[in-house]
C-alpha cells in the first residue's frame, strides 16, 4: 500500500487492468465514437486492450480526443512562451482555471506537441464520483484533491497532496499542474489563493517552508477562451455570492458543466506560458519577512504574470465597454463582433434582470480590468 493510493493516478502496471474495467462502458464508447468517427469496426477497443502505460493511453486516446474537441468546438488554439521550457524538465504550472477538463488537457496536448514533459494534474474529487470518471481521470494522470473536508481532515489531506506534488516534481521529474485557486474562476477575476501556495509548502522540511519554491521551476500560465461555453451556467452561483447567500449545486450540475465546457463553442483559445519565476522566488527567499508575507508577495507576482499573459479577445473588450457604457476599446472589435456578442448576451441571460446582465458582462470584462491595473 502506498501512502498516496487514495489520490494518485494509476501506475503503469495497473493501466491495462483499469482499461479493461471501462472498455465496454457506454460513456467510453460515446467518447471514442466522437474521437474516431471513421472507426466503424471499433478497432480502438483492441488498441486500448493492448495499452500498458499512462503515456500510451494519453497519446493514443486522450490526445486525439482533445484534437477532435478543438476541431468541433473552437476556431483554433494558439500558444505563446513554450520556447522557454526545456525538454526532460519538470515544472510546476500554476494556472488560471476556466474549464474543468480542457484547461489541463489543452496544456498537456501542447506540451506533448512541443516535446515537453506532460503534467500530473489536480482535480477535485467531487468531479469524479462516478466510477467510470474516476478510472478515466486516473488513466489521464490526474491526482485527486478532497473537497468538502474541514479541520484536521483538511490539514491531513493538504499535507498528502503536498507530499505527492513534491515527489512528482523532485523525485520523478514529472511536471505538475494546479489551479491558482480552489475550483474555477467564475467571475473572470483571476486571483491566486494564498492557501494554495501554503498547501504546496506543507511537505517542505526545515524552518523555511518557502524554500520549496526555490527548489522547483514555478511557471504561471494564462488560458483564455474567446467565449466561455459555461458562462450562463455560472450566473446563479455568482448572483447568490453577490447576495451573500449560500449556493447549493444541483445534483448533476458539475457533470452538465463538464460536458458543456468540452462541447460548447469557445471560438478562439490561447495558452500563454509566462515567465519562469526563478529569480523572483530567489529574491523573495532572501527577504527577512514572515512566511505569510512571502506567500502574499508570491501570489501577487503570479497574478500579475497571469493577467499580463492573458490574451484579450473582442468579447472581453466589448463586455468592458458595455459595462462602462463607453466606447473606450471600440478599435479592438468590429460592429459584427459586437452584434454577435450582444446576441449571445440576450440569449444567455434574462435582459430584465440587471444583476444577471452585470454578472455576465463582468465575467468577460474582468481580464481587461486586471490588465488596466498593470
Amino acid at each position: 500500500m502506498s501512502q498516496f493510493d487514495s489520490i494518485r493516478p494509476f501506475y503503469d502496471a495497473e493501466v491495462n487492468a483499469a482499461i479493461r474495467e471501462i472498455v465496454d462502458d457506454t460513456m467510453l464508447d460515446a467518447m471514442m465514437q466522437f474521437t474516431f468517427p471513421e472507426d466503424q469496426s471499433k478497432s480502438w477497443k483492441e488498441r486500448m486492450k493492448h495499452t500498458h502505460s499512462l503515456r500510451d493511453f494519453q497519446i493514443n486516446f486522450i490526445y486525439p480526443a482533445v484534437k477532435k474537441v478543438l476541431e468541433m468546438s473552437s476556431e483554433g488554439l494558439t500558444l505563446g512562451g513554450f520556447e522557454q521550457l526545456e525538454p526532460n524538465t519538470a515544472y510546476l504550472f500554476i494556472s488560471n482555471h476556466r474549464d474543468i477538463i480542457l484547461d489541463t488537457s489543452l496544456l498537456n496536448a501542447s506540451l506533448y506537441e512541443n516535446g515537453l514533459v506532460m503534467t500530473t494534474s489536480a482535480i477535485g474529487d467531487n468531479l469524479i464520483k462516478k466510477p467510470f470518471l474516476q478510472i478515466l481521470s486516473r488513466l489521464n494522470r490526474n491526482f485527486a484533491i478532497k473537497r468538502g473536508v474541514t479541520g484536521r481532515a483538511l490539514l491531513e489531506s493538504s499535507l498528502l497532496v503536498s507530499q505527492f506534488i513534491h515527489k512528482s516534481l523532485l523525485r520523478e521529474n514529472r511536471s505538475v499542474w494546479t489551479a491558482q485557486r480552489e475550483g474555477r474562476t467564475k467571475d473572470g477575476n483571476d486571483l491566486t489563493q494564498k492557501g494554495v501556495l501554503k498547501m504546496l509548502t506543507l511537505a517542505e522540511k526545515g524552518s523555511n517552508p518557502f524554500g520549496f519554491f526555490d527548489k522547483i521551476q514555478l511557471v504561471p500560465v494564462s488560458i483564455s477562451y474567446e467565449y466561455d461555453p459555461t458562462d450562463s451556467l455560472k450566473i446563479p452561483e455568482l448572483i447568490a455570492k453577490s447576495k451573500e447567500e449560500i449556493y447549493v449545486k444541483g445534483e448533476n450540475e458539475d457533470f452538465i458543466t463538464l460536458l458543456s465546457g468540452i462541447m460548447g463553442s469557445k471560438k478562439r483559445i490561447h495558452i500563454q506560458v509566462n515567465k519562469i519565476l526563478t529569480e523572483e522566488v530567489r529574491q523573495l527567499k532572501k527577504e527577512d519577512l514572515p512566511q505569510n508575507e512571502k506567500l502574499s508577495k508570491l501570489s501577487d507576482l503570479i497574478d500579475r504574470e497571469i493577467w499580463k499573459g492573458y490574451k484579450l479577445w473582442p468579447s472581453n473588450y466589448i463586455a468592458y465597454d458595455l459595462l462602462q457604457q463607453k466606447s473606450q476599446f471600440a478599435s479592438q472589435y468590429t460592429e459584427v463582433e459586437k452584434a454577435s456578442f450582444e446576441k449571445r448576451l440576450s440569449q444567455k441571460v434574462n435582459q430584465k434582470n440587471p444583476l444577471e446582465v452585470e454578472n455576465f458582462l463582468q465575467m468577460y470584462a474582468h481580464p481587461v480590468v486586471n490588465q488596466l491595473e498593470l
